[in-house]
């Protein structure tokens, strides 16, 4: 399956918090609507997770990658702005480590970027995978502080804790919301949303993909971080 996206008017809409970004309310098979996370659960140990904040409000997801270095999308940071984030807790209001943004690079052709901090920050950080990480029908997991319903802005309903969801994977070759090379997967327990954008997938323990695009019920695409490796290296040196 090949993801075609837009900003509107497509499949699947990017993840970050735009007026468009919401959608309507899905029903499960037995009938019940729910916000679909959407779905999934708190997660309970995440210490490479970080919180991007946008000029002090809640914006994207991300994890840290090195001590000076963040992975997320990159149309997280496309914009002018200062750039912020909170690493290492769950809970995106308090804890952790606080640090800010003071140089943003940008993929070429794919939805992902690289924020270096003003300080180095002592953490556990996020273990990048390679192409053999990730397959087609393996049960990856999706984090992020995203969106939790579907039925007003996203901005007003984005999860205080992170959260985690379970989803199958479609596709290792599909596109991302610039073009790039993205893993598609289908709802499992839950799916992303707007907020969940620059956040991790990993699968069996290693970060594989980076938000950038969903349907908010049934089908997500993330960036394939597997094969921009190569580049992840020469900027982080991870």
């Amino acid at each position: 399956m090949r993801v075609i996206t837009a900003i509107a008017g497509a499949f699947l809409a990017a993840l970050a918090l735009t007026p468009a970004a919401h959608a309507a309310p899905s029903s499960t098979p037995d009938g019940d609507v729910q916000p679909f996370i959407i779905g999934g659960g708190n997660a309970s140990n995440a210490p490479w997770a970080a919180r991007l904040f946008v000029n002090g409000r809640e914006n994207c997801s991300a994890t840290i990658i090195a001590p000076t270095w963040i992975l997320t999308a990159y149309h997280c940071v496309a914009s002018s702005g200062t750039y912020t984030f909170r690493i290492g807790s769950l809970d995106q209001t308090s804890g952790g480590t606080t640090a800010t943004g003071t140089q943003i690079v940008r993929h070429s052709s794919a939805d992902i970027a690289l924020v270096k901090l003003n300080r180095s920050v002592p953490a556990t950080y996020s273990p990048l995978g390679t192409t053999a990480n990730v397959h087609v029908n393996d049960t990856v997991q999706l984090y992020g502080w995203g969106a939790t319903c579907t039925d007003r802005p996203e901005i007003q309903c984005q999860s205080r804790y992170l959260k985690v969801a379970n989803t199958v994977v479609t596709s290792v070759s599909c596109s991302d919301y610039r073009g790039g090379v993205a893993v598609c997967v289908r709802r499992g327990n839950g799916i992303a949303a707007g907020g969940d954008s620059g956040g991790p997938m990993f699968a069996g323990g290693k970060q594989v993909g980076v938000a950038s695009t969903s349907d908010r019920a049934t089908r997500s695409a993330y960036t394939n971080i597997t094969r921009y490796r190569p580049w992840i290296q020469s900027v982080a040196g991870v």
